[in-house]
């Protein structure tokens, strides 16, 4: 990202924190739900699905930063583990997430989900307590008949922006063990079951400036 590009992400950071409504720090409602007409989903799905297995895929070639900047350049930028493989952590994160939300898909079409993560764009420390600011998610889908391999349509692309606490908020978040990756993976979890579920699937968030200047890159 040039300066410039920094710097009206760094202004339109403040303006959203000074503009945001206030979220519920709570295991059951901890997340925004309004609707974006953006959102994908696999509209042609209409029957129920008996989800038999999960295949998550996080390409070598995204890029990992690990810059501590407000918005560092980067596919995947997380911070809610110990440094390590990056890769492997987000894949470990959707593969919870994935599972936990099709927890209860046992009766219907059984399929394969095919997962591959394109962006996974979460705060950096100094993002995180400072203005705070929004995770940058995005995944492609797409289901696999169980029995034969076959797709049922092609790849969906399902965008899962939620927005990332920042200062106190951050800090209280955390001591009630509301941690980025514990967030994320409910969240996720409640996008896949939506996604699947729905008619219309999944619409992503609606989170200001700050999701417009993302959804750039």
């Amino acid at each position: 990202m040039t300066f410039m590009k920094t710097c009206a992400a760094l202004g339109l950071a403040a303006m959203m924190a000074g503009c945001a409504t206030t979220d519920t720090a709570s295991r059951i409602t901890p997340f925004e739900t309004t609707p974006n007409a953006g959102g994908a989903a696999l509209q042609a799905q209409t029957q129920p699905l008996n989800v038999r297995q999960i295949e998550v895929g996080v390409p070598e070639t995204l890029k990992v930063s690990e810059a501590n900047s407000y918005y560092p350049s980067g596919d995947i930028v997380w911070r809610g583990d110990a440094p390590g493989d990056r890769h492997a952590q987000v894949q470990a994160i959707f593969e919870e997430a994935m599972t936990r939300g099709t927890a209860d898909m046992t009766t219907g079409t059984p399929v394969v989900l095919d997962v591959e993560v394109l962006r996974f764009h979460a705060l950096t420390e100094k993002a995180r307590y400072t203005v705070g600011g929004v995770h940058s998610i995005r995944f492609g889908l797409t289901l696999r008949d169980a029995r034969t391999e076959e797709a049922l349509g092609g790849q969906r692309v399902v965008r899962a922006d939620l927005r990332g606490f920042g200062g106190q908020k951050a800090v209280d978040a955390e001591r009630q063990g509301l941690t980025q990756k514990v967030r994320i993976t409910e969240h996720l979890a409640r996008v896949i079951e939506t996604e699947l579920e729905q008619r219309g699937g999944y619409a992503n968030q609606r989170l200001g400036l700050v999701q417009a200047i993302n959804n750039t890159f």
